[in-house]
């Protein structure tokens, strides 16, 4: 099934008996947003089109924000749009973004671990984790390491919801953030790609 056939969040639990949960594991690590960024998305959101279509959403909303943290991290992830994640005939399609490893062979090449998941849905949470979780479980056996956490987000925007991936258990994180309040939304996205930093470190001091 292509992630795109998964319709809820619900189903992919059941689909893959993986255990929900709740609770508040985002712990904001701040981050300087640069003046230029905060008139640019003010502009934006003035006098463009910003969430007409999923597509819009992701190049006018989501990625300059995850672009905007990745240029901290850049030395060691490699920001992905819409490549293939394929475990199987099954299981593959293109998620919005995935944060995965700079790999030694050069930036061109896709290669694992992959440590973040993003779907972007116009107002429908539901069914963006649905998807989504899909994505983190093929990544996590992609990894080939269920030690490894996975986070993923789903945005319609607006409105950013986390969640997290350990094992068979996922966990939603129960306070969501919006692009409104620029300053938290940047500390939870900086926090998760903190956690996967220090998540690769410890692959790499095995």
């Amino acid at each position: 099934m292509a992630f795109s056939g998964f319709k809820s969040l619900s189903e992919t639990l059941k689909e893959f008996s993986v255990i929900y949960t709740e609770a508040n594991f985002v712990e904001g690590v701040l981050f300087a947003v640069s003046d230029y960024f905060r008139h640019d998305l003010q502009l934006m959101l003035d006098d463009a089109v910003v969430d007409n279509s999923e597509y819009a959403i992701c190049e006018n909303l989501i990625y300059p924000v995850l672009k905007e943290v990745w240029k901290q991290y850049r030395q060691p992830f490699v920001l992905w749009s819409h490549e293939l994640l394929s475990c199987n005939d099954r299981l593959s399609g293109f998620p919005e973004y995935i944060l995965a490893r700079r790999s030694p062979l050069g930036k061109i090449v896709f290669d694992k671990p992959y440590f973040l998941l993003v779907e972007a849905k116009q107002d429908n949470f539901d069914q963006a984790w649905g998807q989504c979780l899909a994505e983190m479980i093929v990544a996590q056996r992609l990894n080939e390491n269920e030690q490894m956490i996975v986070f993923g987000i789903t945005s319609n925007g607006d409105r950013w919801q986390f969640g997290k991936l350990d094992q068979t258990q996922f966990t939603l994180n129960k306070t969501f953030y919006t692009i409104q309040e620029l300053d938290s939304l940047f500390a939870a996205v900086n926090y998760v790609f903190q956690q996967c930093e220090q998540s690769l470190n410890s692959l790499v001091m095995a």
